[in-house]
């Protein structure tokens, strides 16, 4: 018998296409799941032909977390051995975070959890308007650790506060208001725009979408002053590519 892959990866008019593939399993991050995304992200990074990425989940939801039954077993491991295995998982939040092509969310059903924080880590997040979004965690005995400094960056302390101490599960337009997410989209129209989006971003300047999304996460933390001195410096750079000054020709010079 055939055992399909956790995670599929295509590549289609610059769009590196990442499917989270264990739709009997709620698309639940197994240690198998998070090494293989890991490994799409990189192919994703080398691959001259991807200039965005899009990632989505097999089935009728996103992602529900961390697969229970591995987390059951965990509670036998070792402190450092599950520091090292919760790590995985942050540092996947931190290689899309760091990779210099635009990363798109395609989000359906429930996105729960590692789960929630593995879409919020991408640059855009379209989501179903049946969709729902929440870290009930706490509910489980356990804790929302390795997505509350994403969730606090997004919403705020309070809000943050609220949704991982409750572990209450919001609707798509409340994740929207909340700030969680880029669009609510309707069902039907989700794989159309989400598609629509990368394709659009695939044909933007690689350069100038590298150097905008290195400038946004590294200004968290900065002061103004700090802030300036660092668009300033990113805007030199941007004047000297072959992009800008193709597309400056090209809109001169019509």
């Amino acid at each position: 018998m055939t055992v399909e892959p956790t995670v599929i990866t295509s590549l289609e008019n610059g769009v590196f296409g990442i499917t989270l593939n264990r739709p009997a399993k709620r698309n639940a991050l197994s240690s198998e799941m998070i090494e293989l995304l890991h490994q799409a992200i990189g192919r994703a990074d080398l691959d001259s032909g991807a200039r965005a990425v899009l990632i989505r989940g097999a089935g009728k939801d996103f992602c529900a977390g961390a697969d229970l039954d591995e987390l059951l077993a965990s509670a036998d491991s070792s402190a450092d051995e599950n520091t090292a295995s919760a790590l995985r998982l942050g540092t996947l939040f931190e290689a899309i975070r760091r990779l210099p092509k635009p990363v798109i969310a395609l989000v359906q059903g429930r996105a729960l959890a590692g789960g929630a924080g593995l879409a919020t880590a991408c640059d855009l997040v379209l989501v179903s308007k049946s969709a729902q979004l929440g870290y009930p965690e706490i509910q489980r005995g356990f804790v929302p650790a390795m997505v509350t400094t994403l969730l606090r960056r997004l919403v705020g302390e309070k809000t943050a506060l609220d949704l991982i101490l409750t572990g209450r599960v919001l609707s798509a337009d409340e994740a929207h208001t909340a700030g969680l997410i880029s669009r609510v989209v309707p069902d039907a129209e989700l794989e159309r725009q989400a598609s629509e989006v990368a394709r659009g971003l695939a044909a933007s300047s690689l350069s100038a979408l590298a150097l905008t999304k290195r400038l946004f996460y590294e200004l968290d933390g900065m002061s103004l002053h700090e802030g300036i001195e660092l668009g300033a410096r990113v805007n030199a750079v941007a004047r000297s590519t072959p992009d800008f000054r193709a597309a400056l020709v090209r809109f001169l010079r019509p």
